[in-house]
């Protein structure tokens, strides 16, 4: 294997390795002094079998730094006209032939042994179709010529696959994934009316579709110029209202069933009028809602003058002297989920209001078993049950009001417990940062190892745990843990971490060591994962 001046490794023609095609997808918009790198970091991939797309987004001209690379993989789409990233991503796609699909800013870089190893584990490993490995968040100044200076390498975001997370937001940096491109198929292009958060778009839409496997290696850089940032997706969240608008698109797209991953929402909102106060809770649900969902709305038919933009929404025409019971036995008739939240006129919606309750169900074992939203009282009654358990209580006893009939049916309804909600890793990292913050290492020692020990993401954790642990004074379980990592996936950080301890100890020659290859990976000079 033979090393170029830019530090990519380059394989010989008798190290090529076969395999599925993979589409590669670059788009650039005035990145001239960036793109020769990324593009670069491609051309040299172990894997060979690439077909790689340059997308041209508008803005400065970049032929001569695809011409430079002379490789006929490249397909190089020269549009003068700005579209966006959406748009771009879309031309290349219909162009693609690869079984499989990865990404890469024009300021970002892979290493060399990105693709080789995502397409490995997709391949053989896992019955996932969606792969993800972890990225150094680079923190750089941007010199006044533009060249960039290295400040720290930081694996900031390495997260295990949780579903209902990245219902709720994104879970990975696009550039760390590759895809199957049959999945497409499934989630429909990329929304070309989003303008930031295009990522997480597509992200949430396949995990309707596939779970995800992480890998824990590090196998590129994600670049964050410190101070002022010239990356549109940051200018553009500057605009709180269309920041907002981008968010709700995303989190309201429904690909087209069926879907293999996720079960459906639908909410019966049991209001007896239209009115303000109508429009005001279905708007609330509108902002505060990220888990798939429909809401049906049983009214009369002279009541449906609904003005709203609000998408989802299904009218349910009801007889006008219709009771509660039947407005909901009419909703439910046609309802398309397998969970059925019922929501009274009136009800306050909130962050996580139905969430809470509805994943403490899904992940319930226990049969015919529903939860109360959390401000449900006897005036205001709302649940979220399944829907083949409210079916068999309406058939049952259907003269009876819906939540008597579910108790007659023997429904259990109740609140859930702490332990059951959504985001307990999150929660409980949230108390561990606070506990840091208040300069309250041992604490924060704790929580760390208990995060690491209960749930998932145990090598980022056991990272933060070393960190705490030397800032307590417990510098033994700092080289413990540190060197731990280190043996499994070392990073900047914990390669520092255990130098500083191999100095104390004066055991000079393995600190200096340490130094040296944290040094490299900062510098560049040498790929540690190679």
């Amino acid at each position: 294997m033979d090393i170029t001046q830019d530090g990519f490794r380059v394989a010989r023609d008798n190290e090529s390795k076969d395999g599925p095609i993979v589409s590669v997808l670059i788009p650039t918009y005035n990145r001239r002094r960036y793109l020769p790198v990324a593009l670069s970091s491609v051309v040299h991939q172990d894997y060979s079998n690439l077909e790689i797309f340059v997308i041209r987004d508008g803005g400065e001209d970049v032929c001569d730094i695809v011409n430079s690379f002379n490789d006929p993989r490249i397909i190089f789409i020269d549009r003068k006209e700005n579209r966006g990233k959406a748009f771009s991503l879309n031309e290349a796609l219909a162009r693609a032939e690869g079984k499989y699909v990865a990404y890469l800013d024009d300021d970002d870089l892979y290493y060399p042994n990105h693709i080789e190893t995502l397409v490995g584990v997709l391949e053989n490993k896992t019955d996932c179709q969606v792969a993800y490995s972890d990225l150094y968040k680079v923190y750089c100044k941007v010199m006044p010529e533009g060249r960039r200076k290295v400040l720290s390498k930081v694996v900031e975001v390495s997260r295990d696959f949780d579903r209902f997370f990245v219902l709720y937001f994104n879970l990975a940096v696009h550039s760390s994934l590759i895809h199957r491109r049959d999945l497409l198929e499934k989630t429909g292009p990329y929304n070309e009316e989003l303008n930031i958060l295009i990522d997480w778009d597509m992200t949430r839409r396949l995990v309707f579709f596939s779970d995800f496997q992480h890998v824990y290696e590090i196998t590129g850089e994600h670049y964050s110029s410190v101070g002022e940032s010239d990356r549109i997706s940051i200018q553009r969240r500057k605009d709180n209202s269309e920041y907002s608008r981008n968010v709700l698109t995303i989190r309201t797209t429904r690909p087209a069933k069926p879907w293999a991953k996720i079960k459906d929402m639908s909410i019966i909102f049991a209001t007896d009028q239209l009115n303000r106060q109508t429009g005001k809770t279905l708007g609330s649900i509108w902002r505060h809602t990220f888990y798939p969902y429909e809401i049906y709305l049983p009214l009369p038919q002279a009541d449906f003058r609904l003005n709203t933009d609000m998408p989802n929404i299904i009218p349910v025409p009801v007889n006008p002297l219709a009771s509660e019971a039947e407005r909901i036995d009419a909703s439910l008739a046609g309802c398309d989920g397998e969970y059925i939240a019922i929501v009274p006129g009136g009800f306050a919606i909130e962050e996580m209001w139905v969430e809470n309750s509805l994943y403490a169900l899904i992940n319930s074992s226990v049969s015919r078993e529903g939860f109360e939203l959390e401000g449900s009282t006897d005036e205001l009654w709302a649940a979220v049950v399944r829907k083949s358990d409210l079916q068999y209580a309406r058939r049952s006893f259907p003269n009876l009001p819906v939540r008597q009939s579910l108790k007659a049916a023997g429904i259990v309804l109740r609140r859930p417990g702490s332990e059951e909600l959504p985001f307990q890793f999150d929660n409980l990292l949230q108390q561990a940062r606070l506990a840091e913050e208040n300069g309250n290492w041992a604490q924060a020692t704790e929580m760390f190892e208990y995060i690491a020990d209960h749930h998932q993401n145990q090598l980022s954790m056991r990272t933060q745990a070393a960190k705490a642990f030397f800032k307590a004074g417990d510098h033994a379980r700092a080289a413990e843990l540190s060197c731990e990592v280190n043996q499994q996936r070392p990073t900047v950080d914990t390669l520092l971490l255990e130098a500083k301890v191999e100095r104390e100890k004066k055991i000079f020659v393995s600190a200096i060591e340490l130094l040296e290859r944290a040094e490299q990976i900062l510098e560049g000079k040498e790929l540690l994962w190679t």
